[in-house]
């Protein structure tokens, strides 16, 4: 079992509790009876293919989607803004967002605007808080640096301090190594166990299309095409009738490469 994996009573320590969930666009059902549960201290990855319904679920649990049936719990209340003040929220990364005529600093400043409001004067401590994030993420001697000329690693790391910044108990990435290469990739996954393996036991929902690589990082990982179709251990065998569930008949999985870092020192651990 990984570092930072389930604790002895999982049930103390759930933060994303969805029961029986339903979501219907334009007579379609997006969404079909969800069962999910994250807790204190994972990383839980949710995999499935484009129109699957990940990005929908995230939002379900952000409470910017409510469903047709079922309930949804994040820290045992009902999703709202009071609730995501504790949710650090990366969407998917536009091309329009990469460009942006900021600095890196500047962009992790964006993570408090919820805090100061749009029109509050932005303060010392703001800056100084931006900066902490930015050391955290190993991205402090880019602060000044535009956010546009950064690498898609680099500013994928940004991205990560603007969603820490606000001091977040969950982080909610959809397709966070869209544009990343797969050094960067590994990077970011090693950040990512950091930040769960801290004193502060960040917990991690992230949704991707690649199932090799949340498999490889990820404590737990549910296959979502509409429905649930797994949720459990990604040390289980997921068998092919799982992946043709979710995937399709035309399947073809990347079996990730064990000398990558990360997969070492997973390894490492599980000794």
């Amino acid at each position: 079992m990984k570092t930072g994996q389930l604790m002895t009573n999982p049930e103390s320590g759930i933060l994303v509790d969805i029961e029986d969930v339903w979501v219907r666009f334009d007579g379609k059902w997006v969404l079909k009876s969800i069962y999910l549960k994250c807790y204190e201290g994972e990383i839980l990855g949710i995999v499935g293919p484009n129109g699957g319904g990940k990005s929908t679920l995230l939002k379900v649990i952000l409470g910017l989607i409510k469903p047709e049936k079922g309930s949804v719990r994040l820290f045992g209340r009902k999703p709202g803004k009071q609730s995501r003040l504790n949710v650090g929220y990366l969407p998917q990364i536009s091309h329009a967002e990469r460009s942006f005529p900021v600095t890196a600093r500047d962009v992790v400043i964006m993570g408090l605007y919820q805090q100061m409001g749009l029109i509050s004067r932005m303060l010392n401590r703001h800056k100084q808080a931006a900066m902490e994030k930015l050391e955290q993420v190993g991205m402090a001697e880019h602060a000044n640096k535009p956010f546009g000329v950064l690498s898609g690693g680099q500013q994928q790391r940004v991205q990560i301090a603007r969603a820490l910044v606000s001091g977040p108990r969950l982080l909610v990435l959809d397709e966070p190594s869209t544009g990343v290469d797969s050094v960067g990739q590994e990077d970011f996954y090693e950040l990512l166990a950091g930040l769960r393996d801290s004193h502060e036991r960040i917990s991690v929902i992230m949704v991707s299309h690649d199932i090799g690589v949340v498999t490889s990082h990820a404590d737990r990982v549910a296959c979502l095409n509409r429905e649930i179709h797994y949720h459990g251990d990604t040390d289980s065998e997921l068998d092919s009738d799982i992946h043709q569930k979710v995937f399709g008949r035309n399947l073809k999985v990347m079996v990730h490469d064990a000398q990558c870092v990360s997969c070492k020192m997973r390894h490492i651990d599980d000794d």
